[in-house]
């Protein structure tokens, strides 16, 4: 019976092409942790990237808002001195445009 399942043994060796093999079994081992490790810390890294974007989205919204709020804070200034000053406002609208027809009539 020994020898019966020696020869079993053997020939499962031979077809599972050294699958059982002590070296095979550590590489196969190693390779599973080597994976479980990288996977590890690719979530981590996942975790940050996405904590780190959603805070990055969070102050690009407040900073956007900032921005608005100062732009509807200039509009408002400039329409009040416009009206407040009518001829420096024609003033400043006939240089403005004598100077940008300046500069196209150049090119």
């Amino acid at each position: 019976m020994a020898s019966s399942q020696s020869a079993t043994h053997q020939a499962n060796s031979k077809t599972n092409g050294g699958l059982n093999s002590p070296v095979t079994t550590k590489a196969s081992e190693a390779a599973h942790h080597a994976v479980d490790a990288v996977a590890a810390k690719a979530a981590n890294a996942e975790d940050s990237l996405r904590k780190t974007a959603a805070s990055s989205q969070e102050t690009l919204a407040h900073k956007q808002e900032e921005i608005k709020q100062q732009l509807q804070s200039s509009y408002s200034k400039t329409r009040e001195l416009a009206a407040q000053n009518p001829l420096a406002t024609a003033g400043i609208a006939f240089a403005a445009g004598a100077l940008l027809t300046a500069l196209l009539r150049r090119r």
